[in-house]
């Protein structure tokens, strides 16, 4: 989120940086205006209705509008997986990462049909375009919201306003890490074992690719791949019902 509000403020763009994360938000904020960035930050809890559209609220009184929405919290549902997990945590897992990129598109479009158009980019991540066995809860939330994004292609011709989603492998920020938490035993050497083969992507390619997504008009509807070592490309719906 912080790379991406960095290279969108970098572009030229104000940001508001909405987070539940207090002390990290305002740093980001401190971090874009000594750049010479203009910034805000919005306390925001994504998964509570009064924040998302306080969210709203705020960034049009601040900057008078807005033109980008980078819909981009997002939690994994730690260990153990699925059908073992508490319940509460699945359920806050299905809450952040797909009510939250609903409701944070419901609020926003009111507001970009007021500018005439807009842009909204949906992290997703390449669990939502492939089997992801290593927590299905997350991998149901992603496969949601690339599926949310593809139907919601028509808002291009209706509204002006184009949605497209970024789907990054393992991205090099502490979220990864945050399932050895939950783990003991094996199954965190295991899991330790993984992490350690898979090379971690910058956080600055998906900040690239949030941009080309911001930057192309004729882009609707579509995911994109961000992988390691490999150029981003669009991967298409497997099948069509038209």
């Amino acid at each position: 989120g912080r790379a991406t509000a960095i290279a969108l403020a970098e572009a030229g763009a104000a940001v508001a940086i909405a987070a539940i994360d207090e002390d990290g938000g305002r740093e980001t904020v401190r971090l874009l205006e000594e750049a010479g960035g203009r910034a805000a930050f919005v306390h925001t809890d994504v998964t509570r209705w009064e924040d998302v559209e306080r969210m709203v609220a705020f960034t049009e009184k601040a900057f008078g509008g807005i033109d980008i929405l980078h819909n981009n919290a997002g939690i994994n549902a730690g260990w153990p997986r699925f059908p073992e997990a508490p319940r509460e945590r699945w359920d806050r897992t299905i809450a952040v990462n797909l009510w939250a990129v609903i409701a944070g598109t419901d609020a926003a479009v009111p507001a970009m049909r007021r500018r005439g158009g807009g842009v909204i980019v949906n992290t997703a991540s390449l669990a939502g375009l492939v089997t992801y066995d290593q927590d299905p809860i997350y991998a149901a939330t992603k496969h949601g919201v690339v599926g949310l994004t593809r139907a919601l292609a028509f808002l291009k011709d209706e509204a002006n306003i184009r949605v497209n989603c970024v789907c990054p492998s393992f991205v090099d920020t502490p979220l990864p890490r945050r399932r050895l938490e939950s783990m003991t035993g094996e199954e965190r050497t295991r899991w330790e074992g993984i992490l350690a083969q898979i090379p971690m992507i910058p956080p600055s390619e998906v900040a690239d690719a949030v941009l080309a997504f911001v930057r192309d008009g004729s882009l609707a509807g579509e995911a994109m791949a961000v992988l390691y070592g490999q150029p981003r490309r669009l991967i298409p719906a497997s099948m069509s019902l038209l």
